[in-house]
């Protein structure tokens, strides 16, 4: 949907508050259409970020998975291989 939303869950170190809080706002930003939101929905839209942060946080905490966790550092050189196959050096 959004290529600044990434996954969150299984690693290690877990998610953190303000990469869950980004993305949650990527998110609103992507289906309300608003980078920023006039002063008029400003309200509308944080409250909206507050709510899916809040929500996200819930669903990672109650996610359960039998594999081991990804290492960050890891899936970064992955996806650079990949963006390196897909469009060059």
């Amino acid at each position: 949907m959004c290529r600044n939303i990434r996954p969150l869950f299984n690693f290690e170190p877990p998610a953190t508050e303000a990469e869950i809080q980004a993305a949650a706002l990527q998110f609103v930003r992507k289906i309300s259409g608003f980078n920023q939101p006039s002063a008029a929905n400003r309200e509308a839209f944080e409250a909206a970020v507050a709510a899916i942060t809040a929500n996200a946080q819930t669903l990672l905490a109650a996610l359960q998975t039998t594999s081991p966790a990804k290492d960050r550092e890891t899936e970064k050189h992955k996806a650079q291989a990949r963006n390196v196959q897909r469009f060059g050096s």
